[in-house]
């Protein structure tokens, strides 16, 4: 299993790096416990009332990654190569962070380039424990493939361990509360939470990785269980394709929404299994003929997966144009077109036999060019903001989108600095209608919610019946059901409960089953949008709390008065009323 060869000019074999992660270091569990501890610690510390602190959180981001990176990658004897490996991570992921947090809504993209990043980085720990920095193209596929699993086995079995540890210590305290020991008091604090966890998977990790020979036969157990899996997934995969080309893959993107994730998750599913199948070569392959076929037809199946997914994103793209997270989903179809390309080409050229060798070392290559690419995507080279709202108003200006349907709620939520750019700009438009969307728009406080476009905000509030109200109050109410969708959403009926002069008090009932019912709104003389904070004959309304749920809908509405008790603190309503 371990191979001992050295290479001409005293180089180590790839097996050497198994070696070293094998050997026994009984310090390692107490070392990776403190590294941990205190970690977990300092990143309390840090992020405890850290709000929007770009520094504070990158500092916690930066010790987390750089310590996670060095208990998995440290060795007995070899100290300075994995700091410096860990340093470079938590630069990395730190940076990202102080950037997303930093610069807040100016970029649309922050949480999606650090999970770029952490991913770059999740794929450069088995690289370097394979000493790829030295060997290159030449490492050693069985090394990499043993460091992978082992390093999946033994992160699980780290965090089984503190989830244990954690059952432990709430026991622990639940008995010491018995004799009045208060150590429940101290498991309550979050500094001793995050310490404890820190503490308990530094060494769970550090004794599991002290046993790798062991874990490397779980290993095997591991695979062996998976691999079952291949053959139903291999014939289901076969009886979607042929539904497909019976019925057309347009019923892909007809019957839902989420074609891309669902058509994603299952090929990923089958390039896991495929390589459950295919071991880390051809002698430990097991389950005999039926399984080795059904990883080779999973290495088939998951070009056409991909390909339909790419279709369906291509779809939702025409037909509303880019988005910072389509451009997303988009890079990371080409991540998933490329590995199912690799694998439909070398399951065909090795048909005759050499088909396992080839996806092996196609892998090692995907998986490199990936973690490249990750990086890539996650360094601010590209501004994806910027490419959204240039393709959004060429629609616009086009006609390929009309002014109704035009999004411009996103422009300023989503797109970052270059949208809310963008729609200033199109406040000050030359098009009366544009400039207005633009500017209502610019004027709201808060990110409507749902539906975001024009025409499906009009279609929903145009479900409330306002036929007993006069003009004015009408549009002011018909105003906030457009930014309020969610009320009228299943259905909603608006009453007048009281006129005046001063304005005109209106309860709202809504089918919807969350929210307060009847929902109260004023609307002023001269109002253009209905409010639910105000003030009526020197009563704050707003003090009102409806009931949870859904209420009698269809029944008669009045407003009557009441005249019971309320407790009072500070001279502030604290309850409801009650008799």
């Amino acid at each position: 299993m371990v191979d001992d060869k050295t290479m001409d000019g005293g180089e180590a074999e790839p097996a050497t790096a198994r070696n070293r992660a094998e050997s026994l270091w009984h310090l390692r569990p107490w070392l990776f416990a403190g590294l941990l501890g205190v970690a977990g610690l300092a990143i309390h510390l840090l992020l405890h009332h850290a709000n929007d602190s770009g520094p504070r959180v990158a500092g916690a981001a930066f010790i987390a990654f750089a310590c996670g990176a060095f208990v998995f990658t440290a060795e007995r004897g070899r100290y300075l190569a994995p700091a410096i490996f860990s340093l470079a991570t938590g630069l990395i992921v730190g940076g990202l962070t102080w950037r997303a947090v930093g610069a807040g809504n100016d970029i649309a993209d922050g949480g999606y380039a650090i999970a770029a990043g952490v991913f770059a980085c999740l794929l450069a720990v088995p690289l370097f424990q394979a000493d790829f920095l030295h060997r290159r193209l030449r490492t050693d596929y069985r090394d990499i493939h043993y460091f992978v699993w082992t390093d999946a086995i033994t992160g699980a079995g780290a965090l089984a361990f503190f989830l244990i540890a954690w059952l432990l210590i709430w026991l622990l305290a639940s008995l010491f509360d018995l004799v009045g020991i208060p150590l429940r008091d101290l498991v309550q604090q979050d500094w001793f939470t995050a310490t404890y966890a820190g503490l308990t998977l530094g060494a769970g990790l550090g004794t599991l990785r002290n046993q790798l020979k062991i874990i490397g036969t779980l290993q095997s157990v591991v695979l062996l269980v998976l691999s079952i899996l291949a053959l139903p997934l291999a014939v289901a995969i076969a009886v979607f394709l042929g539904a497909v080309v019976v019925s057309g893959p347009s019923v892909l993107w007809n019957a839902t929404d989420s074609a891309t994730p669902v058509l994603l998750s299952i090929a990923i599913g089958a390039y896991v299994l495929a390589n459950a199948v295919l071991r880390d070569r051809d002698a430990d392959m097991v389950g005999g003929a039926v399984l080795k076929w059904s990883g080779y037809a999973l290495a088939l199946g998951v070009l056409p997966l991909t390909v339909f997914a790419a279709i369906s994103t291509g779809v939702r793209i025409d037909q509303h144009g880019l988005s910072p997270e389509r451009l997303w989903a988009l890079c990371s179809l080409i991540v998933a077109v490329a590995f199912g390309l690799a694998y439909f080409v070398d399951a065909l050229v090795g048909a005759r036999g050499s088909w396992r060798d080839r996806l092996r070392a196609s892998n090692l290559r995907l998986g490199l060019g990936t973690a490249v690419f990750a990086l890539f995507l996650a360094l601010p080279v590209l501004n994806f903001a910027a490419i959204s709202t240039s393709d959004q108003l060429a629609r616009l200006k086009s006609g390929a989108i009309s002014v109704g349907e035009f999004d411009f709620s996103a422009l300023r939520w989503d797109f970052g600095e270059p949208g809310r750019e963008a729609l200033a700009r199109l406040a000050e438009s030359e098009r009366t209608r544009v400039a207005e969307l633009a500017q209502n728009t610019l004027q709201l406080e808060s990110k409507p919610y749902g539906s975001t476009t024009l025409s499906e905000r009009e279609e929903i509030s145009e479900k409330a019946d306002l036929s007993g109200l006069d003009d004015a109050t009408a549009r002011a109410v018909r105003a906030f059901l457009r930014d309020e969708i969610i009320l009228c959403r299943e259905g909603c009926r608006v009453e007048t409960l009281r006129a005046s002069p001063e304005g005109v008090l209106i309860a709202l009932m809504t089918k919807a089953e969350y929210g307060e019912n009847p929902h109260l709104l004023w609307v002023a003389p001269g109002s253009a949008k209905a409010e639910t904070q105000r003030v009526y004959d020197g009563k704050l309304v707003h003090e009102y709390e409806g009931l949870n749920g859904p209420v009698e809908y269809d029944g008669n509405i009045e407003l009557r008065p009441f005249e019971g008790q309320q407790i009072f603190v500070d001279g502030k309503p604290a309850s409801q009323p009650f008799k």
